[in-house]
């Protein structure tokens, strides 16, 4: 699936919670998939012109976007579809690749904030935790402790990784 196309799956589906303006639609992919997912402003808008232009939503006189019929069906089938996984991008990997050159202090800086970040990501997933315990179950309920699960699992799995590579670098100079 295109990244195009993914980013389809994301505004179609942030709009099967309820009708909203291309704003509240990014502020709803932060507040939900922003662990995992992110768009910007600058592809919100033209996916919600292309959308509407397709038939797969419709926008009021208040300038709020909801999904038709045809746009569920479209969400479902684009959700069936088999994803792929583009070559990761990692800045961090990139730099420690290359640790030599920049030298064990350094990489070890590096190491500490990305461990630095990786617990609060981990404290950010519990406070989402907390939260959803509070909330009465849904039927979407299952699908979200999925995903937060899979977020809480990758932090902790990073932060042991960090471990790891700070007690093998050699030592400072």
């Amino acid at each position: 699936m295109t990244r195009r196309a993914q980013t389809d799956v994301a505004v179609l589906g942030a709009l099967t919670t309820a009708p909203m303006t291309g704003y509240a639609v990014r502020a709803a992919i932060v507040e939900t998939l922003g662990h995992f997912w992110s768009e910007s402003f600058g592809q919100i808008y033209p996916t919600l012109a292309r959308l509407t232009a397709a038939g797969l939503v419709t926008k009021d006189d208040d300038g709020r976007f909801t999904i038709t019929p045809t746009g569920r069906t479209r969400l479902r089938a684009r959700l069936a579809e088999p994803y792929e996984v583009g070559p990761p991008r990692n800045p961090l990997l990139l730099r420690l690749f290359f640790g030599r050159t920049l030298g064990p202090d350094a990489c070890r800086a590096l190491l500490r904030d990305a461990g630095a970040r990786a617990a609060a990501q981990l404290a950010a997933l519990a406070a989402v935790r907390a939260e959803v315990a509070a909330e009465p179950p849904s039927p979407d309920h299952p699908y979200g402790l999925i995903t937060l699960d899979y977020g809480e699992r990758m932090a902790r799995a990073h932060l042991e990784w960090v471990e790891a590579s700070l007690a093998a670098l050699p030592p400072g100079r």
